[in-house]
């Protein structure tokens, strides 16, 4: 188990850990650039109105903005890159390999806060290094969508993991998501514990046995309401690994 602590006290992020884009593969560090801020010991995470869209000619339209601890790609034309979102796609610009942070097993925390709107969401989770095609699957430590602001995801996605078992729920917790909550999964082998401010939610019976990278992200779909001119943030206080 690898011990972990990022409280954002720096001017900056530390980008011997995290690469502010998201899955730049697939499009270019240009398109995928984070909006981001380090402000009172947060990271803070936006998406203006004139945010442009991720992969808009491949992909149904989103706009995000997030962070990743790892990344890594095949040469331009191949299939081969982190969280390929359908069987065509191909890399667009190849990315060095960059491990910043891939723990294998522990007990993985964010302290976090949310403002989304009904047509945005947020989320942060663990996702497998890829480095061979099947060390795949994501430990998704919180999940939620505006229009849901009280149901949080949590669980396993097997995506192309031959052996994991897909296990994700988003129960409904007595919580306001815009105020800082902390949420864990204690991964251990076999095993996934969810937790929420330290108090169990749920367990899963597997756990990918894989090294791992974390996403930390905010989303706005364009096509889920009108622009209102909301801006969604993710704010997270503090990312550390016991």
């Amino acid at each position: 188990m690898d011990t972990f602590s990022d409280h954002f006290d720096g001017a900056d992020l530390d980008t011997k850990v995290w690469l502010p884009h998201y899955l730049p593969h697939w499009s270019s560090r240009a398109a995928t650039a984070a909006r981001y801020a380090i402000q009172e010991s947060e990271l803070r995470l936006t998406i203006a109105p004139e945010h442009g869209l991720w992969c808009p000619d491949e992909h149904e339209p989103m706009k995000v903005s997030g962070i990743q601890s790892g990344v890594f790609s095949g040469p331009v034309g191949s299939p081969v890159g982190q969280q390929p979102f359908s069987d065509s796609v191909r890399v667009k610009e190849f990315q060095p390999a960059h491990w910043g942070w891939t723990p294998h097993y522990g007990v993985i925390e964010v302290r976090a806060r949310m403002d989304i709107s009904p047509r945005s969401m947020a989320a942060v989770w663990m996702v497998g290094l890829e480095d061979a095609p099947e060390r795949c699957g994501e430990i998704c430590v919180v999940e939620v969508f505006g229009d849901a602001p009280t149901a949080v995801g949590m669980g396993l996605k097997r995506l192309r993991d031959p052996v994991l078992t897909h296990d994700f729920e988003a129960p409904r917790l007595p919580i306001d998501v815009s105020k800082f909550h902390t949420y864990a999964a204690d991964w251990r082998p076999g095993r996934v514990e969810f937790l929420v401010d330290g108090e169990h939610v749920r367990t899963v019976e597997d756990a990918p046995d894989y090294p791992m990278q974390m996403m930390v992200a905010v989303f706005d779909f364009p096509e889920k309401g009108p622009d209102t001119g909301h801006v969604p943030e993710l704010a997270v206080d503090y990312v550390r690994a016991l």
